[in-house]
């Protein structure tokens, strides 16, 4: 399973961009699939993520409003639409999907190598 992030980049306060994901490989079932962000010496945080059988959704308190996740079930893409940014939203953002590649199989993460969003003041 291989998990593609796109669509960081340098981008003002106040302004917005638009991250992308998709996996590939042999999937059964997907559960929760999200992003999560590391900020150098700050701790890993799970920004938004979205349960792939009925989009129940959940962000973090901080992007509560600002941010928003989708996801696409024929593309096998979750997205994720970053609004009103602010300097503290920089970070490396990492795109994960918990899969079972059979039925009854354990479940495992994966996620990307991750896409630089960086947001000047």
């Amino acid at each position: 399973v291989t998990v593609v992030e796109s669509g960081g980049g340098l981008v003002q306060a106040g302004g917005s961009l638009r991250l992308s994901c998709e996996v590939f490989g042999r999937i059964f079932r997907s559960g929760a699939v999200g992003w999560f962000r590391q900020a150098p010496g700050k701790e890993r945080e799970t920004v938004a993520a979205i349960m792939w059988s009925d989009s129940t959704t959940y962000y973090t308190d901080s992007v509560q409003g600002r941010f928003s996740i989708s996801r696409d079930k024929a593309k096998n893409t979750v997205d994720l639409q970053m609004n009103s940014l602010k300097p503290e939203d920089t970070a490396v953002y990492y795109c994960y999907f918990a899969v079972q590649s059979r039925s009854w199989g354990p479940w495992s993460a994966y996620w990307g190598q991750g896409t630089q969003v960086t947001v000047s003041s």
